[in-house]
């Protein structure tokens, strides 16, 4: 038990090393590339280029550790990309090394199909919400505290020192990433057919859960991981308050994680709190052009990484949740595959409506993208809802039973 423990740390520990260099510079990459040159449409295609290599290699990744039964290799891979990624954005600050630099971090991305993979074989089979709130809690982590400090290391030490702190972490988690335990009966070692591979992809419900994910993410990757710190600089804010935005964006964000297993689904159900979720992070993010005042713009931002950070989870567990244990790499793959295309869609639009009609007009096209992913959700969860209808009744009879003994 305790080994099993301090293997699950271990993994926690390479896990947040993948992301924590790589959102270190996120709140700066668009102003510094605007900075030295780049134009709207430039800086939208560098920040898609990170869902295209996703969008290419996150199924293969996935079939292939299906077909090796091993998910480590992939993980140490994913690993030396980060590290190779941050070093050319060290080295240099012309735009073309910095789009190939982009789409390196895409393929250190693209081995979180193995990550979220392996992560799960460390719990229960009946507690893979359990892990998935947990994995993709450590990702928020990693994503608030590489953001937080991002502007305010840029105002300190230059635009290149955020590279310099993610080449240092990177380097680390690619050594400990070759410590990573992996039990060699965790996956059934029966051959992967093509056949099997087929019905992964085809299954209608991995399929639903992917179209809103691609929404999900081309909505964060063209607000908050895209132009919102452009945005946030035209109404008064300096680099080094950027982190003002940050924690007002991740500290909900990283809150409805945890929230959203242990208290909104079992309350509302899946779909439901999907519905509200979409919602909301819709309309937040259709305010954010009327908004000119510092602290109501922190406020909205704070709306929305509460309501986007509700969503991710949810569907990452969604994904899987019917899936054999020895296709889920492959289930996981195309999922991360399909909803790379968001990261890839939503930045190259948004870069395009902001060089076109101004930089509002990317919010109010993301907004309506929030719109149709509700629509979507209303109707696909018909019927889902009334099945739910009893285990909700059931959860609550069982806290009704605690409370009065």
């Amino acid at each position: 038990m305790e080994r099993k423990q301090s293997s699950k740390y271990l993994f926690i520990l390479v896990s947040f090393l993948l992301w924590f260099p790589h959102f270190i510079y996120v709140p700066i990459l668009s102003p510094y590339m605007e900075s030295i040159g780049g134009r709207y449409t430039f800086i939208g295609i560098v920040l898609s280029s990170y869902g295209l290599v996703q969008l290419l290699c996150r199924l293969p990744i996935g079939i292939f550790s299906d077909l090796m039964k091993f998910r480590k290799p992939f993980i140490i891979l994913g690993m030396f990309a980060s590290f190779l990624s941050c070093v050319i954005y060290l080295m240099t600050d012309h735009l073309w090394m910095i789009l190939l630099a982009r789409s390196l971090a895409g393929i250190a991305a693209s081995s979180w199909v193995a990550f979220s993979v392996l992560y799960p074989t460390y719990y229960d089979d009946k507690e893979v919400h359990k892990a998935m709130g947990s994995i993709s809690f450590v990702v928020v982590l990693a994503q608030f505290l590489g953001m937080s400090f991002s502007g305010y290391i840029v105002d300190e030490w230059g635009w290149k020192a955020p590279f310099v702190i993610g080449v240092v972490f990177s380097l680390i988690g690619l050594i400990l990433s070759f410590f990573i335990k992996e039990r060699k009966d965790a996956i059934a070692k029966e051959p992967l057919k093509i056949r099997d591979l087929v019905v992964v992809i085809k299954e209608p419900s991995l399929l639903r859960i992917s179209i809103l994910s691609i929404l999900a993410h081309s909505i964060i990757f063209s607000t908050m991981f895209g132009f919102t710190s452009n945005y946030a600089l035209g109404i008064g804010f300096s680099p080094s308050q950027l982190t003002w935005i940050v924690f007002a964006f991740m500290i909900p964000h990283a809150i409805a994680t945890l929230f959203m297993g242990s208290v909104l689904v079992p309350r509302l159900g899946e779909w439901r709190s999907l519905k509200l979720a979409f919602l909301f992070t819709s309309l937040s993010t259709i305010l954010i052009p009327f908004v000119g005042s510092k602290s109501m713009f922190l406020v909205v931002q704070g709306l929305n990484g509460f309501f986007l950070g509700l969503i991710f989870p949810l569907l990452l567990g969604l994904a899987i949740e019917k899936i054999a244990k020895d296709k889920r790499a492959t289930a996981m793959g195309a999922y991360q595959a399909l909803y790379a295309t968001g990261i890839f869609v939503g930045p190259f639009f948004t870069g395009i409506f902001n060089s076109s009609f101004g930089i509002q007009a990317g919010f109010y096209f993301v907004g309506f993208l929030g719109l149709v992913a509700t629509l979507l959700v209303v109707v696909w969860s018909r019927g889902k809802e009334k099945r739910y209808s009893s285990k909700e009744a059931l959860w609550k009879k069982e806290q009704n039973r605690k409370m009065h003994g």
